[in-house]
């Protein structure tokens, strides 16, 4: 059975998914994007500046999940111009000062509201081991 993970501390969807779901305690988050949870508009104009909302927003949701930063066993980060990579990687990494999870890291050639960096995550929840 999965448990859906929805919190008011992150933006809502913006389609028909949930922030997060909960099966057999691995969190799998959606993908986040720069958005503010209160006004639902894109935060920041620099992919490093987006980034910053991005894993603020996560961090959230996995809060939400009972689980961390320190829990997250792998992200997928994309991005609309690898050429943003290294100012994203400063930001993200961060986040991951110790054992950062396993990572991919795909250009794509549009992403929603035309944001320049989405960011999904799997992690496992506090409660285990």
């Amino acid at each position: 059975m999965k448990k859906i993970i929805q919190t008011k501390n992150a933006p809502a969807a913006i389609g028909p998914y949930n922030q997060a779901t909960i099966h057999n305690g691995i969190v799998y988050c959606s993908g986040q994007i720069p958005l503010d949870p209160d006004s639902m508009k894109v935060v920041g104009k620099t992919a490093a500046e987006q980034c910053e909302q991005v894993m603020q927003n996560m961090k959230e949701v996995l809060t939400a999940a009972e689980s961390g930063f320190e829990n997250v066993l792998k992200c997928t980060i994309f991005v609309r111009n690898m050429n943003d990579f290294e100012s994203i990687n400063d930001v993200y990494g961060s986040y991951f000062p110790e054992n950062p999870p396993a990572r991919a890291t795909v250009e794509v050639s549009r992403l929603p509201k035309e944001v320049l960096v989405e960011i999904e995550c799997i992690a496992h929840t506090s409660k285990t081991p």
